[in-house]
């Protein structure tokens, strides 16, 4: 007896669990998966009222940004005569691969106009780039399927294989038949879909928000155009500003040029401040000045001094990032105001400082939590005591002091001996050219 063949059916649910890795999605029930229907296939098909009369062909399909994992169709665009008309998604009564038919005989034919938050499955979805939130990879949209759940016609489905892609070519059936086995379920990815937002679902942002950084800084050079910003508009600020932080010098320059003023003075407000002002030299002057503008004025005037070092110096690639306490401050208090900064890259401790502002010393975090919360901060004062360097001490002396002192991070003092500024490890390598780079891993041990 001959081994049967593995069903479509099967493969489709083995397919979407390999895919994301669980069982809890609608392409596993059997009802969702007999009911599919393609979009390619619908768009040009005869809509019909409730007696079976043709009132026109579909246009385009509309849906509404929201948090559905599975966005419910809120309308369809009709061509009726010479004109594109608008007929709600509640009148849809039967949907098949050929047709959709309406629940009523009396329709209100509307010109379409967009309205905020809408999207266009044809126009604006398919052949567009879409994100894989499970397998962190962009990819091209090559059809979408329809299905009813929850009394409503929903997007269940997406497929991005070139397979479908080159079977839209043929005309007739075969271009409208669902093919199960490349169909994934819909809720594992981001749709870019226009400037004004994104198709959200509630499982892909969750999703995005769990990848790393650079994961996502990958994800997003992947795309282009609108994709990219909308992904970007997608994310949290926060996420986002870590996410810009991994990406490559050109491919940032190129996305801040893309992006509103006040987003991208956002998003630099909310990277370490000696990121922030190496994008910023980058830029062109009236474009730089005009996302400045759109910052909080302390924010802009701390980066306008960043801007003003030269990168040779200690001042251009130093942070400013970083929790300062008078010797007079409990441990108690240093550590509450660790927590206040905890959003921060300020995990190495505490500058501490003298009446006047002066550096005194550096307490790690692990002091401070060994020690009782009532002792002052003076208590704690002691040998090794914290590498420093002037503002505008040249980038050797930076590499030796590193070398001498093989620390997470240096810090930088004015001509009066006050902390401004802290150098870390990882932004000293960025500032290094790649020899110097080899030079320092290599000869004196710096990074070790």
């Amino acid at each position: 007896m001959e081994k049967p063949t593995k069903k479509p059916i099967a493969r489709v649910v083995k397919t979407v669990e390999r895919a994301v890795g669980r069982r809890d999605l609608v392409l596993a029930r059997k009802s969702i998966r007999d009911s599919l229907v393609s979009l390619a296939g619908l768009i040009g098909c005869p809509v019909r009222n409730e007696e079976g009369r043709e009132i026109g062909r579909l246009v385009d399909v509309v849906i509404q940004h929201g948090h559905d994992a599975y966005p419910p169709v809120s309308g369809l665009i009709v061509k009726v005569g010479l004109r594109k008309s608008f007929i709600d998604g509640a009148r849809i009564a039967k949907l098949s691969h050929n047709e959709i038919q309406l629940s009523s005989t009396t329709i209100n034919l509307t010109d379409y106009k967009r309205v905020e938050g809408a999207s266009l499955l044809d126009g604006d979805v398919l052949d567009h780039q879409i994100v894989d939130v499970n397998g962190l990879r962009v990819v091209r949209c090559s059809d979408l399927y329809l299905a009813p759940l929850d009394k409503e016609i929903r997007v269940v489905g997406v497929d991005t294989s070139f397979v479908t892609f080159l079977r839209r070519i043929f005309p007739g059936a075969i271009g409208r038949r669902a093919m199960p086995q490349h169909v994934l379920d819909w809720s594992t990815f981001a749709s870019l879909a226009d400037t004004s937002g994104v198709v959200k679902t509630s499982g892909s942002k969750t999703a995005l928000s769990q990848l790393r950084a650079a994961d996502l800084a990958d994800l997003i050079e992947d795309l282009a155009g609108r994709e990219q910003t909308a992904l970007i508009e997608m994310l949290d600020p926060e996420l986002a500003a870590d996410a810009l932080e991994e990406m490559e010098d050109e491919e940032l320059q190129g996305l801040l040029r893309g992006l509103p003023e006040a987003r991208a003075a956002e998003l630099l407000s909310r990277m370490e401040p000696d990121e922030s002002a190496e994008v910023l030299r980058d830029l062109d002057d009236e474009h730089r000045e005009d996302i400045l503008k759109a910052m909080d004025i302390k924010v802009a005037n701390q980066l306008r001094q960043l801007i003003a070092f030269d990168e040779t110096i200690a001042g251009g690639i130093m942070t400013t990032h970083m929790v300062i306490a008078r010797e007079n401050d409990t441990v108690g208090q240093a550590l509450a105001r660790l927590v206040e900064n905890r959003d921060r890259d300020i995990s190495d401790g505490v500058v501490i400082v003298d009446s006047k502002g002066k550096l005194i010393d550096h307490i790690q975090i692990i002091e401070l939590v060994a020690a009782k919360p009532s002792i002052p901060l003076s208590d704690l004062v002691g040998p090794p005591y914290p590498t420093s360097v002037q503002i505008d001490s040249h980038l050797d002396e930076v590499i030796e002091e590193f070398s001498n002192n093989r620390g997470a991070s240096i810090v930088v003092i004015d001509d009066k001996g006050k902390p401004v500024g802290r150098i870390l490890a990882d932004d000293l390598v960025d500032a290094l050219k790649p020899e110097e780079t080899h030079r320092l891993s290599k000869g004196t041990g710096a990074l070790s």
